[in-house]
């Protein structure tokens, strides 16, 4: 049997607090406003972009405009590999799966144009069976139908699929589809969110954490 990992982006597989960081404070400096200390930022990612904008809005006290969240996307789309890099031993660790046997699929609350265009600045794009971010099906994580949309996706059925994430709507999409979930100790993310996950607290843990998960 194919087994499936489906993996979230931001905060698993990748540290893009640095190029979020910077879009938000450019999108704030054009409107005069003061920026952001990262831990403001790492708090707010998550839920997607336009969740992203919003709290960066009202943490400065203003409203949310949906020219904000456009101008944000543009910028960070554009600048979404700057600084942002693979956890260290992330990628070692995707290729001990696939050499276990696992295929792998990508399921992210980010917009799945931004996502496509990081994955392959990355050098990442190959890896993945399926990519779906958070507007490319009609519902997003936590809900469970993003998550079992992907694993259909990528050609195979929730019995043989693990989810693995830094955040609780990975936990709450992965227990709404039926499904095991991982949850990384390096994320951004507290431990707390895992709600009886197994954790991983090192990359190198994935292969080993994983096969226990799926059983």
């Amino acid at each position: 049997m194919t087994k499936l990992a489906v993996f979230d982006l931001d905060g698993t597989l990748v540290d893009s607090a640095p190029d979020l960081h910077a879009a938000l404070d450019r999108l704030v400096a054009a409107r005069g406003l003061p920026g952001f200390a990262r831990a403001e930022v790492v708090g707010m990612i998550g839920d997607g972009a336009r969740a992203l904008v919003e709290r960066a809005l009202a943490a400065r006290g203003q409203a949310f405009e949906g020219a904000a969240l456009d101008a944000f996307l543009a910028d960070y789309t554009a600048h979404a590999a700057v600084a942002t890099r693979p956890f260290p031993g992330v990628e070692a660790a995707l290729d001990a799966l696939q050499a276990d046997g696992w295929a792998l699929a990508l399921c992210t609350n980010k917009p799945e144009a931004a996502t496509r265009e990081l994955l392959a600045a990355l050098d990442l794009a190959g890896r993945f069976d399926a990519v779906s971010g958070g507007d490319s099906f009609p519902a997003r994580k936590p809900h469970p139908g993003h998550l079992l949309a992907t694993i259909a996706a990528a050609g195979l059925h929730p019995g043989a699929a693990v989810m693995v994430g830094d955040h609780r709507n990975d936990v709450a999409a992965a227990r709404g589809a039926g499904i095991p979930c991982v949850f990384v100790g390096w994320g951004y993310g507290t431990l707390v969110m895992a709600e009886g996950a197994r954790i991983a607290a090192n990359p190198s843990d994935l292969p080993a954490e994983l096969a226990a998960a799926l059983g």
